[in-house]
């Protein structure tokens, strides 16, 4: 039986790409232990993408060894 993760005090953070802009912003939220929760910041009541841990060090490692190229 697959729980639901309880989002409903979760802290969500701006991405440092988002430069404090109001649009076109990821946002995640940390403290889950062995997940991220990550929302488009224009629809915060919609339902987010919870991704591992290990996952999203990918993901984000893969984008920073594509800046300047």
């Amino acid at each position: 039986m697959k729980s639901t993760l309880d989002l409903s005090a979760a802290a969500w953070r701006k991405s440092s790409y988002s430069q404090g802009g109001a649009n076109d912003c990821v946002e995640v939220a940390d403290g889950y232990t062995g997940v991220v929760p990550v929302r488009d910041s224009k629809t915060p009541s919609s339902r987010p993408l919870v991704f591992s841990a290990g996952s999203w060090v990918t993901f984000v490692e893969s984008v920073r060894g594509q800046e300047g190229a």
